[in-house]
């Protein structure tokens, strides 16, 4: 007798999870938690804070769950959810700005990177930014969402995502130039 195992076909599962069975639930939840607690992270500094919004990302993701059409990729439908908690967070923990006044400095275009940096210096160099170049940065460069679908979703301008992006790299280039991990130059 051949066993197929509960947990290998996701739409069963999603469907298990509709109806309430709280295995798949757990399942479910268990499987995405980790990816989408580093999506949080990814905006909100603290790791603790960015848990608790994992936590709430997840109640709605139970709570719409049924919202889901199983077109496209259940992984990016929950993604988009913990993208929009975080940013919530963000607004009511009033820690977002977007001045274009914050950053201000000249820069050369000629960048050459270390490939001795990891993942963790990066977002530790991304969490110095301020919140709003932070979470412009992270939308475009990591997301890979456009700069009309970030405008959209934090209520601002298309010139102000594009000027909140430019700054941010810029203010990483300082970063990494002060960490002599770049150089400027041609390499």
């Amino acid at each position: 007798m051949k066993i197929i195992s509960f947990y290998t076909n996701e739409r069963l599962l999603i469907k298990k999870a509709i109806a309430g069975n709280p295995q798949a639930q757990r399942h479910l939840y268990e499987k995405h938690a980790p990816k989408m607690l580093s999506v949080c992270r990814q905006y909100i500094k603290d790791l603790e804070f960015a848990e608790d919004v994992m936590v709430i990302g997840f109640v709605k993701v139970f709570k719409y769950l049924d919202t889901f059409k199983f077109e496209g990729s259940f992984e990016g439908w929950i993604r988009r959810i913990m993208i929009r908690e975080s940013i919530t967070y963000l607004r009511k923990k009033q820690f977002v700005v977007f001045d274009d006044d914050i950053y201000e400095r000249n820069t050369q275009n000629h960048i050459s990177v270390s490939s001795d940096i990891d993942v963790e210096q990066i977002q530790m160099l991304i969490d110095k930014l301020p919140e709003g170049y932070k979470m412009v940065f992270v939308l475009y460069a990591v997301e890979g969402y456009k700069h009309s679908e970030i405008a959209e979703l934090l209520q601002i301008t298309e010139s102000t995502s594009k000027s909140q992006l430019f700054k941010a790299r810029r203010m990483l280039q300082e970063q990494l130039k002060e960490q002599k991990i770049i150089g400027y130059g041609t390499n």
